[in-house]
This record gives C-alpha cells, structure tokens and sequence, in this order.
C-alpha cells in the first residue's frame, strides 16, 4: 500500500517529463534514493535487486507483476548512457583528488652526471605470479654514462632479502658509487637503502611525476637484457640464489667485457631540433676506459691494470658460449620452473 501511494506521487511528475524513458529514468532514480541514502543512485537499486534487465520483462508478463509495467519496457542501455550525462555526474559522483605521500628520502629529480662514471640508475624486474607463487624478482642497475650494467636476483622485494643483494650488486661496479636513481617503489625509497648510501657518500634520487624517460636507460634495459635471456615465464623465488650465482659469475661479466651497447650521441639540426643517434658501439668497459682521469674514479681495490686482464682474459664468443652454456645449465633443459 506505501508503494501504491509512493507510485501515485511519482506519476503526477510524469507531464514534467518529455520522454516517456526519461520519466521512467527519473522514477528509478527516486527508487534508489527511497531505498538507499548512498550515492550510487540508480544503480543501488538495480544491484540490491540482483536482476537482470530481461528479469523485469518477466516479472510483468510472465509473473504479472503491475510493479514492473514500466521497467519492463525500459532500455537499460539508455540508462547507463543517461549516467554519463553532465548533471549526473555532478550530482552523484564524488571526485576526491589523490592524496600525497610525502616521504623525505631522496630528491625528485633527474641525475647530472656531468660525464662522470658512477651515476647508477636501478629498477626489479618481477618474473610473475603462478598460482599464488611468487615469482623472482630480478634488480638491474645500470651506470647512465658508461652503461656498466649489473643484475641480481633476490627472492622477495623486502628489506631483510633485498638489501644483501644490493651490497653485492654495488661491490661488482669497479668505480666509485656517486649517484642512485630508482623509481618511487618502496623497494628502494627506504630508511635501509638510504643509510646504505649515506655510507657510500652516495646522493639518492628518484623519479618525478609525469616524467616518463627519467629512468628510460635502465627501462630499456630490462627488456634488451633480462627478458630477452630470461624470457617471460614464471620462475619460483626459491630459485633466486642459483640465479644470483648465475649473474655474478657469467653473465655480469659478459655484459660489461663482450656485449657491445650503442653509445647515444646528440646531434641538434638547423632547427633547433635535437635527437639521439648511434655511430658508436662498445662494450662498457671500452667506453669507461675513455674517461679522462679514469684512476680517480675507481675503486680503491681496482686497478686499471685488472680490468684490461678480464677483458682480455677470452674472446667475445667464448664468453657468450661459456655463457650460454651456464645458463642452459642453470635452466637444466627445463621450459619450465617448477
């Protein structure tokens, strides 16, 4: 009887309405509005009801239901077009801007190098999910001006497993730690990582907003580097040691002695306009050993002297084939890891 009463009010606005569905839009409307207090406005109703729109058709004309005479000819597409209208919008969507986080460790901004080898620039690469299984994650950091490249393989992202990866990450690099650059993740955006560099008298860096190429090098990395030698299937973490022994042993050193990178050179034109071109490829310790005053830059334990002796120590092919053939032996035949 309230119902009956409630229909007969709404019906008196009909003539406001041009339409016969917008009448019977601006009825569903007030439905949900009498039903619920919550902003979703039609839509409460509909999913309170749990119906599908063929079901209003059906509780008139099959099941004889009166209250379902005019739901039963309305379009539901119409409906939805009518939420996209500009007074919907303003009336039951509520907009609330996103809340900053503002955390006090690192700068927003992109590094300058000014040419000087130890500019590190660092991202994970996750090798994905499998029913509920975690997957290893990969860490690839790249120096900006030499491209002196080395990956790591941790079996999670959080302090207690990453941190003893990093270490040994850094200590791989021959020069001395100035700069480190990530992304905004909290993998690297921590207290732990901070006084870390704090300790190597290293600035940390990270990405701004809407800023896309600020971590391009190490970005492009990923894809040329890990995916393509450690593809896209899953990989289960407790893998990540005999990956970690598989970097550090084979393929770090092949990256940075035998793999050949292009070394990008800005060229401006009458215009104005500037871009990238490659005339030159080397590997990065050909282009480190360009560095003017290269001793300074290095590491108290290394010398010049070492590093000439492991890039001489073996061809390009046979530190690719001495690769390939570890990795063929990490993978053991198997397309899959289980």
């Amino acid at each position: 009887m309230l119902w009956r009463h409630w229909w007969n009010l709404v019906c008196e606005l009909r003539s406001a309405c041009a339409r016969t569905r917008t009448f019977l839009w601006m009825s569903l409307c007030l439905a949900g509005f009498s039903t619920r207090k919550d902003l979703l406005g039609v839509t409460s109703i509909v999913r309170a009801l749990g119906l599908e729109p063929a079901c209003y058709y059906r509780e008139f004309h099959d099941y004889g239901d009166q209250r379902y005479q005019r739901l039963s000819s309305i379009s539901v597409p119409h409906i939805y077009n009518l939420r996209k209208s500009r007074v919907y919008r303003e009336r039951k969507i509520c907009y609330q801007k996103t809340k900053p986080v503002q955390v006090n460790i690192g700068e927003r901004r992109r590094p300058d190098p000014q040419g000087r080898p130890g500019y590190l620039r660092i991202d994970t690469v996750h090798q994905g999910d499998l029913d509920g299984t975690k997957g290893v994650y990969h860490i690839n950091a790249v120096d900006e001006v030499t491209q002196w490249q080395v990956v790591g393989a941790a079996a999670q992202i959080s302090e207690a497993w990453l941190i003893p990866v990093l270490k040994a990450m850094l200590r791989q690099f021959p020069f001395r730690i100035l700069g480190f650059h990530s992304d905004n993740g909290s993998e690297f955006i921590n207290h732990t990582v901070a006084k870390l560099l704090n300790k190597l008298l290293a600035e940390q860096t990270k990405s701004r907003p809407r800023h896309s190429n600020d971590n391009g090098l190490v970005e492009a990395k990923n894809g040329a580097v890990i995916r393509k030698h450690m593809g896209y299937e899953h990989i289960e973490s407790r893998h990540a040691e005999a990956i970690e022994a598989f970097y550090e042993r084979h393929f770090n050193p092949y990256l940075n002695f035998h793999r050949p990178c292009g070394v990008p050179e800005l060229v401006t034109n009458a215009k104005g306009k500037q871009r990238r071109i490659y005339r030159w490829y080397a590997t990065p310790w050909e282009i480190l050993r360009q560095t003017p005053d290269l001793a300074r830059y290095l590491r108290p334990d290394m010398t010049r002297t070492e590093l000439e002796r492991q890039a001489s120590a073996e061809s390009d092919t046979e530190a690719a084939r001495r690769m390939q053939e570890a990795k063929q032996k990490l993978f053991g035949g198997r397309r899959r890891w289980k």
